[in-house]
């Protein structure tokens, strides 16, 4: 599969108007769906609501352009929320930029060094943690909005912590005019997909949340109270870069370009499932790095697939990248046209769009069933990421929960590796296929089995020799790998067996093991007729030594 080959000029070569109009119809609902939720979830992340439309408008066509995926639909989404705020918070918009430039960057390495299907390396309790975090840092941060509290200017809101804390200190503050209207926004999220499918319920619920406010002169914050609303177009613009700045915003960078990855490939999978198709991995890459670098010359945010709105994409006809540029084209249209009237949005109908969105990406089942039927060390993988998000934040989430599950990964492969001595023929315990295997005399055969590594090393040095025994016959069929600890542990074992005048033969020494003694001068050391290629010649060769 080539590197680079985007969706789009493979499709155009069979592309007609019937699908034309199927992919129009499909762009044209997705961006009415993708408007409250751009606007939401730049609020969300801390940044002016038109940087969510720049967003999807920049990032949405360059990835739709270039992208691997048919039908993929890219913008901002939910899990860069906390991160965004996060980096505005410190960092301010010009170091979100940055960042969003430099994740783009390595998106395209990523895509140009064949890193597509490195992401399935990635344990799914460390994503289902961190996705559940995220979905409850977005809830804890739209408490405020959607009862209506004020802030003590004074109060630091920065950490998910800190906001808790806020919201127990601000309760006094409650205004039961807001809870009124995000309780019926959220009636209308829950209720509406019921009605229609069609028309989002986002739509409707902002639309009558409008209208609640302004006929009944509702003492209910709007977009317009907390935010300055643009109609401009977004403007090319190069960031103050410095050594420093670089420095210090990598760590987010990676962080941005590790969880873009993960969820736009994670879109592109389900999304052709939904069609019968394949998509290009490391061409998705590429195109996710390039939407990122043009999200954030533009003034945006930044972006990745989003599930949700390429499953709408594909259940209305959208069939190619056509749909996908329609959708950015009919956003810059809004932001153009209408954009004023996102002011009149009231704050409490924002974070019952949000508290959506965090109930439908939390995967709470996905959790609840993880923590019933895994291993203790897949729990304690999930939980610890899941708790480093909230308490935290992503970077030292993901980077722990990668730790930690190397690490009990290492122990569970220590833990199945062993060594065993074949018995006696007569032994009523030895398995058929040894019974039939004659041991010359002064013979042992060991067998090793699992992976030879560093935490298992210790293990296949104890090799049990008894008195008497001239040869030893080291039987390496179950031995998948071998590394350099382990390599070091058998040139060990062949000088204690040089100085007692031990002959050590080898059996059935797989591909990269062999390499691996091979490079390392081990296997000219012990020499080549002493590495037979069965069981079955190593006994006999044994037996020509007696």
């Amino acid at each position: 599969m080539n590197i680079f080959q985007p969706k789009l000029f493979t499709s155009l070569k069979s592309y007609n108007k019937k699908q034309f109009i199927n992919d129009l119809v499909a762009g044209l609902i997705v961006a009415v769906i993708a408007l409250p939720l751009s606007i939401a979830l730049a609020i969300a992340s801390g940044v002016s609501p038109e940087k969510g439309l720049y967003t999807a408008i920049v990032a949405g066509f360059v990835i739709a352009f270039l992208g691997g995926s048919n039908v993929n639909i890219s913008g901002p989404t939910a899990a860069f929320a906390t991160i965004v705020a996060g980096i505005v918070a410190q960092h301010g918009t010009g170091g979100l930029i940055i960042a969003t430039i430099m994740a783009g960057i390595i998106l395209v390495f990523m895509g140009i060094f064949k890193f597509g299907s490195l992401i399935k390396y990635i344990p799914h309790t460390i994503t289902t943690g961190f996705t559940s975090g995220i979905a409850l840092t977005i809830v804890i941060g739209q408490v405020k909005d959607f009862l209506g509290l004020t802030f003590d200017p004074s109060l630091a809101t920065v950490e998910t912590i800190e906001k808790l804390e806020a919201i127990v200190k601000s309760i006094s503050t409650f205004n039961w005019q807001a809870l009124v209207v995000g309780i019926a926004a959220m009636a209308i999220l829950i209720v509406w997909p019921r009605i229609s499918k069609k028309i989002p319920g986002s739509l409707i619920a902002v639309v009558a949340g409008v209208i609640m406010v302004k006929a009944l002169d509702m003492n209910v914050n709007t977009v317009g109270d907390l935010y300055t609303i643009s109609r401009e177009l977004p403007e090319f613009s190069l960031p103050e870069l410095s050594a420093s700045s670089i420095r210090q915003l990598m760590p987010n960078a990676f962080t941005i370009a590790i969880l873009a990855a993960i969820e736009s490939l994670l879109s592109c999978v389900v999304s052709d499932g939904m069609i019968n198709d394949r998509h290009n991995s490391n061409t998705e890459l590429i195109a996710q790095g390039m939407g990122n670098i043009f999200s954030g010359l533009f003034g945006g945010i930044p972006a990745t697939g989003a599930i949700a709105r390429t499953a709408a994409n594909v259940k209305n006809g959208g069939r190619t990248p056509v749909a996908g540029i329609v959708h950015a084209a009919m956003l810059l249209l809004i932001l153009v046209l209408l954009m004023p009237y996102a002011a009149w949005i009231p704050m409490p109908v924002i974070a019952a769009i949000l508290f959506m969105v965090a109930y439908n990406m939390c995967e709470w089942r996905q959790f609840v069933k993880i923590c019933k039927t895994a291993p203790k060390s897949d729990i304690t993988v999930l939980v610890v990421t899941f708790v480093l998000t909230v308490v935290f934040d992503l970077v030292v989430a993901i980077t722990a929960g990668m730790i930690i599950a190397v690490v009990l990964f290492m122990k569970r492969m220590a833990d199945v590796t062993s060594i065993r001595t074949w018995s006696d023929p007569k032994d009523d315990d030895v398995p058929d296929s040894e019974r039939l295997k004659a041991i010359p005399a002064h013979t042992e055969v060991v067998e090793f089995e699992g992976p030879m590594f560093f935490a298992s090393a210790e293990k296949f040095s104890r090799i049990p020799i008894k008195d008497g025994v001239t040869t030893i016959i080291l039987r390496m069929r179950n031995v998948p790998a071998l590394d350099e600890t382990a390599t070091r542990t058998l040139f060990e074992i062949y000088r204690i067996c040089k100085k007692s005048n031990r002959t050590l033969i080898f059996s059935h020494t797989n591909e990269q093991p062999l390499a691996v003694m091979k490079k390392a001068g081990f296997y000219d050391k012990v020499g080549a007729e002493n590495f037979l290629p069965n069981i079955d010649e190593a006994l006999a060769y044994a037996e020509t030594l007696q």
